[in-house]
């Protein structure tokens, strides 16, 4: 059986998404909407753990949310690593949340869809463990972090 013809997607290269990626990470700890406006899709979703409220659906609720958590946790993030696919137009971005106001670290995947514009439309939040607000750091046991390069 022949598979039916796919509807032509432009192309999104490597750089364009990364570049992407990179900037919405800007706009987080600058909880710039401007910056977000440029790199996200008006409708996007962004799909959260569970027992975290979500999804987020929308570029002003995604600035809200993460600028409450800015100003209440003096929370910033870190890109460790973006990989893109341009045959599927998405992206995995390995990250780490410093939380200073609760004491914590965080880390993690995103996985991010991209639309015909070349914008994000949806993030897929993966952490690396069980968020456990009773441990200074959440991420994945014995991985040498610092070894391998990650902020610490």
């Amino acid at each position: 059986m022949t598979p039916s013809p796919q509807p032509h997607r432009a192309t999104l290269s490597r750089d364009h998404m990364e570049t992407a990626v990179r900037r919405y990470f800007d706009a987080c700890n600058t909880v710039d909407r401007e910056l977000f406006g440029r790199v996200l899709a008006e409708d996007v979703v962004h799909y959260l753990a569970v027992g975290m409220g979500g999804p987020i659906v929308g570029i002003d609720p995604v600035v809200e949310r993460w600028g409450a958590d800015v100003a209440a946790n003096s929370s910033s993030w870190v890109v460790d690593g973006v990989f893109a696919d341009e045959r599927t137009r998405t992206a995995v971005c390995e990250w780490t949340s410093f939380k200073p106001g609760l004491g914590t670290v965080l880390r993690g995947v995103e996985v991010y869809r991209f639309d015909d514009a070349g914008l994000i439309d949806e993030v897929r939040i993966y952490y690396a463990s069980r968020r456990d607000e009773a441990v200074p750091a959440n991420e994945l046991e014995g991985y040498p972090y610092a070894e391998r390069g990650f902020a610490t």
